[in-house]
């Protein structure tokens, strides 16, 4: 791919991860409701809970995280490549 290509892609790919983010985040947060039937997750500064418990919802956090924004991410390549014919990773 030519770098003006790849300066055009990097925009779309920058709003690709804060979606990923932002959707990422709800997902985590009803997964996480349903799961342990509270609202909010462990946070790692909270002494009220175990050193498990904070590693579980960080872990299925970062999951969930790396699965969306894969998702996210691939949607947004292969949409630039039937726009622009170019692979925007090439």
């Amino acid at each position: 791919m030519s770098a003006g290509a790849k300066a055009v892609y990097r925009p779309i790919g920058l709003v690709g991860s804060l979606v990923a983010g932002a959707v990422s985040s709800a997902v985590f947060g009803q997964v996480w409701k349903r799961v342990a039937g509270e609202g909010d997750a462990p946070s790692a500064m909270q002494s009220e809970y175990r050193m498990r418990e904070v590693l579980v919802a960080a872990a299925v956090q970062g999951a969930i995280f790396a699965v969306t924004k894969a998702a996210i991410n691939r949607a947004g390549a292969r949409g630039f490549t039937k726009l622009t014919g170019s692979w925007p990773g090439d």
